[in-house]
């Protein structure tokens, strides 16, 4: 650690402050805001030119009501230019969160509300100009369109209605998804449905109410990760680094309005109840499933710290039950198998594309998707496996001193979610960029680990691999090139991911990612002698 002293002006009686002064740019608190800052800025800044290869086109705007824009017609985006712009605010994020991690780790003290205001500032500015590289909020509008004029989204497709008539939103909608029902949970659609309420027959006015519903679950699901680390003010700045101003979250989360963060919301207020009401957390769990049903290994995680409380156990499977049973048998009966369904694709920026695409040469398709189906949950029991061992076992705020952190439940569950959510992220055949925030979120909760290096190496080509990434016609270079990054760069690091989480099994004392090399010799140690209680070193 580096500091310095910093005299009070005024009483030169009182004794100076410290201050972290850092001499290494990649350990500097600076640089690494400026990279947060500096990302989020060149965001916006695609987005604000308008419509292009990033921005998604909203069609008329009838209101003063965000996302704003130049209006059509000013300017023409290249689409080089957008989506270099795009890349390069992902690196910059990501540098930029890297830098600041090692800075946290080498005594800068940041005041938690300073870094989470800055992130709270940068998610909300991020939502005043419309989402980028990715088409999924206008399928969300779809879905809820479905439901306003009556239609069920879970067994009709937005593509069936505007094939055959005409309607002012759905025409916006992009490929490849128009001809997919639903896979979201209840409350998930019932957001969409707000939001068409709210947004009348206009496409844009829908998809403003869609990043309001995208960025307020986010931050409040922040502040609740930030508040679990209460009472801990370098654990809280920690927390609001690796949540609220994660640049590679608000990149894939807010940027693109995704609903993940809905979920993520209710199974964090249900962890703050973990140690003192096992029923009311299984309300957080089942309501966070009736948003989205991948959130259900947070609520294994929460089940496996009840493990020797079977009374507690029950209550938390009770408590997961009754928002479960009235969303997916009284409400909406169809959603919990149409909600399965992302199980059964394989994305491209992942690892098992190239796996899938090598099997397919000698087998169907059905069947290549079958083994990589079975190589995806082997890894997943296996990685899992490595991960519960070299994991750091941090107690969670608020542990009575003397306490084991091994029998503490939010203990465990907090590092359970951890581990799970990495193991299914990293062995999944279809991840995506936002799915993360299911493991960065009790990953900063955590004490500093090799893990939080691994999840931004995974982050960065993942994000990379979908810009434009969009079903749009664009020039045969800049298609060429972002189809090299999506299905050989991105899926060449996703393997590396795997190797890091290996190698960090196989070598727990390494520091680096990938300990190829023999460990370095250090100094021999003195010789031992006897003496008459055992052995000790020769001086």
């Amino acid at each position: 650690m580096t500091t310095g002293v910093r005299r009070r002006a005024g009483d030169p009686a009182k004794p100076p402050t410290a201050f972290y002064r850092p001499h290494l740019w990649h350990r500097d608190h600076r640089y690494a805001v400026a990279g947060i800052v500096g990302a989020t800025v060149i965001t916006v800044l695609a987005g604000f030119l308008g419509p292009s290869a990033v921005a998604l086109r909203l069609g008329p705007r009838r209101s003063y009501l965000p996302p704003w824009y130049l209006p059509t017609g000013v300017l023409q985006p290249n689409e080089w230019v957008v989506s270099i712009m795009i890349w390069a605010a992902i690196i910059i994020g990501g540098i930029g969160l890297w830098v600041g991690m090692n800075a946290l780790a080498d005594g800068w003290k940041p005041k938690p509300r300073k870094v989470f205001a800055l992130g709270t500032a940068l998610s909300l500015s991020t939502i005043t100009v419309p989402p980028l590289t990715s088409a999924d909020v206008l399928m969300y509008a779809a879905y809820g369109r479905l439901q306003v004029i009556g239609r069920d989204p879970y067994e009709i497709t937005p593509a069936e209605i505007f094939r055959g008539q005409f309607d002012p939103v759905l025409r916006w909608t992009e490929r490849p998804w128009q001809d997919t029902p639903s896979v979201y949970g209840p409350i998930t659609s019932f957001t969409q449905w707000l939001a068409n309420v709210l947004g009348g027959e206009n496409m844009h006015d829908i998809v403003f109410w869609l990043q309001i519903f995208a960025v307020v679950p986010f931050i409040l699901t922040c502040a609740g990760v930030v508040f679990l680390a209460h009472g801990d003010r370098g654990r809280q700045a920690r927390a609001a680094l690796l949540t609220i101003a994660n640049p590679l979250l608000i990149w894939a989360v807010v940027a693109g309005a995704h609903n993940e963060a809905l979920s993520v919301m209710f199974a964090v207020a249900g962890m703050l109840f973990v140690r003192k009401n096992p029923f009311l957390a299984g309300i957080g769990i089942g309501l966070a499933g009736c948003a989205k049903i991948s959130i259900g290994i947070w609520g294994l995680a929460m089940l496996w710290a009840y493990r020797r409380e079977p009374k507690k156990a029950l209550l938390l499977c009770a408590g997961t039950a009754v928002p479960m049973g009235l969303a997916y048998v009284v409400w909406q009966p169809t959603a919990f198998f149409q909600a399965l369904r992302n199980g059964s694709y394989v994305s491209v920026g992942s690892w098992a594309n190239p796996v899938f695409r090598f099997f397919e040469l000698f087998l169907t398709s059905t069947q290549a998707k079958v083994v990589v189906g079975v190589i995806s949950y082997a890894g997943l029991f296996v990685i899992a496996w490595m991960l519960a061992r070299v994991v750091p076992w941090t107690p969670a705020p608020g542990l009575l001193k003397g306490a084991s952190p091994q029998t503490d439940p939010l203990t465990i569950a907090l590092r359970t979610s951890l581990v799970l959510s990495v193991a299914w992220l990293i062995t999944s055949m279809y991840t995506l960029s936002w799915y993360d925030l299911l493991a960065w979120m009790p990953l900063a909760l955590m004490a500093p680990s090799k893990l939080d290096r691994i999840m931004v190496l995974r982050a960065v080509p993942l994000s990379l691999a979908y810009v434009p990434g969009r079903a749009i016609d664009m020039g045969p270079a800049l298609d060429f090139t972002a189809h090299r990054i999506r299905d050989t760069f991105s899926p060449i690091v996703q393997f590396a991911v795997l190797l890091a989480v290996v190698l960090w099994w196989k070598k727990p004392d390494r520091d680096e990612l990938f300990p190829l090399r023999g460990k370095p010799e250090t100094e021999s140690p003195p010789p031992l002698v006897a003496t008459g209680s055992g052995r000790t070193a020769a001086r």
